[in-house]
């Protein structure tokens, strides 16, 4: 698939600082990633990542002190040519002594209501996030009707009540909640976790967005529960095409669901491509993290058996105290002797191994 991007992420690096270490959490460090129109780009990892904090750098939600993001973040839409970071940096001052740095202030409100204009028309109108828990994402106090009717009313053309009313019955209609007339006056603490997340889905989808961020859709729901809106979002990726950001940690709803995905680790990319490719158990060619990720996921031959599971050896990569090589170096079981050095002290970059393929391995390309 090639195109325009509608979203195209450059060098992203959103840093937080612990003040007792004197040091960046590197929670995104150099994400580069493309978004087309009507494609679904997967990124998959372990907890820890960077999937969700680079999702709400987008949408301009970091908002802990003092939270750092440099690099540009562009949407080009019919409406939209814009990058969302725009002068940025002018709110942060980092203050170094011997090559350390020993201090940061951030102008937080000025922070947020820069970021708050430049983002004006664009959060919840041509981006739109469906949040892990739909349930704390939502007013409580409010009918979930009258959410998506006042989120329908501020972001389209719509701007009667009456009209708007039968919109958001429509939108609950195309995300098969039950007696979407009853549900419109149900809070969202009267309605389970599978049919708030739907009221949340039709939510994000009622602005009609260029792009829509789906974080963890299916986080906290039991497995049937799951499926069924694993079976929804994929219905909805047939009838509305509208442009997904998906992250997940379940790489099955990954693979369903996704045209392209990124695998990340310690805050980068580690591999790209198609995610049919990447993410199938028979091709060879993938970076040791992807593997070792798809040999955790149990088999029905392994259930069946009783057998134990296999776990990524070792912790999550500490984002304060990064490796000088292969993020993935401590944990990789297909190190060989051949690149132990090169593993251990240089980085390698994000490179095409195959047709729209990247990986960051030293394997591939050993001289």
């Amino acid at each position: 698939m090639i195109g325009v991007p509608v979203l195209k992420i450059e060098n992203l690096r959103t840093y937080f600082y612990s003040s007792s270490k004197q040091a960046f959490s590197r929670a995104v460090d150099g994400v580069n990633l493309a978004l087309e129109k009507g494609e679904t780009l997967g990124i998959v990892g372990e907890s820890g990542s960077g999937k969700s904090v680079t999702a709400l750098s987008v949408m301009g939600l970091v908002t802990a002190e003092p939270g750092v993001i440099t690099g540009n973040i562009g949407l080009k839409t019919d409406g939209v040519q814009k990058n969302l970071l725009q002068d940025i940096e002018d709110y942060v001052k980092i203050t170094n002594e011997n090559g350390r740095t020993v201090e940061v202030s951030k102008d937080n409100p000025g922070w947020q209501r820069h970021i708050d204009r430049v983002l004006r028309g664009v959060r919840g109108k041509e981006i739109s996030m469906i949040f892990q828990n739909p349930k704390l994402s939502m007013n409580p106090f409010s009918s979930v009707g009258k959410q998506i009717k006042e989120a329908i009313m501020l972001n389209t053309s719509i701007n009667n009540a009456q009209e708007a009313r039968e919109r958001t019955l429509y939108w609950l209609e195309q995300v098969k909640i039950d007696s979407p007339r009853l549900r419109y006056d149900n809070n969202p603490y009267g309605l389970s976790g599978g049919m708030c997340q739907r009221a949340m889905i039709a939510m994000a989808l009622s602005s009609e967005p260029s792009v829509l961020i789906a974080d963890e859709p299916t986080t906290g729901l039991d497995a049937t529960i799951q499926s069924k809106i694993v079976s929804l979002l994929e219905e909805l990726k047939s009838s509305v095409g509208v442009t997904t950001l998906l992250i997940s940690h379940d790489i099955d709803v990954i693979k369903t669901l996704s045209d392209r995905v990124s695998v990340m680790y310690g805050g980068r990319v580690l591999e790209s491509g198609p995610s049919k490719e990447i993410l199938s158990a028979a091709h060879n060619d993938k970076h040791p993290y992807t593997a070792a990720l798809l040999a955790s996921i149990p088999t029905a031959r392994q259930i069946k058996a009783k057998s134990y599971l296999q776990a990524i050896k070792g912790d999550v990569l500490d984002t304060i105290n990064l490796p000088s090589g292969c993020l993935f170096y401590a944990r990789c079981h297909q190190v060989t002797e051949q690149i132990k050095m090169q593993c251990k002290h240089q980085e390698p970059e994000l490179r095409e191994i195959s047709s729209n393929h990247n990986v960051r391995c030293w394997r591939f390309f050993n001289a």
